[in-house]
């Protein structure tokens, strides 16, 4: 199984197609890597498996979600989002995306 290239990275502001929320994307998985009970209950549109799934802090919200690629674009709104744990995962916003926390070695 070959391996796609993300489309976007971490610190990343994106928009949901489909329902319409902004959010940053706090990690990327290569392949969806949750359970099987979770996509036959919740991926209703069956995007595919073996390209890359994102997990993003919701805007204006406090919860985070579970999104396929193929769901999410940039989102033109480059403005900061509001979230409670937006601290736990970044350090710091440049004005266009925000940065990951330096982890210690």
């Amino acid at each position: 199984m070959s391996v796609t290239r993300p489309l976007f990275d971490i610190g990343d502001i994106v928009h949901h197609a489909k329902f319409g929320y902004r959010g940053v994307v706090v990690d990327v998985d290569p392949v969806f890597s949750l359970s099987e009970a979770w996509y036959d209950q919740v991926a209703r549109s069956r995007p595919p498996k073996d390209k890359p799934w994102y997990h993003v802090l919701v805007d204006g919200a406090e919860h985070s979600t579970y999104v396929a690629e193929r769901h999410l674009g940039p989102h033109p709104d480059r403005s900061q989002i509001s979230h409670p744990a937006l601290g736990r995962f970044f350090g710091r916003y440049d004005g266009r995306r925000y940065i990951p926390r330096e982890t210690p070695n």
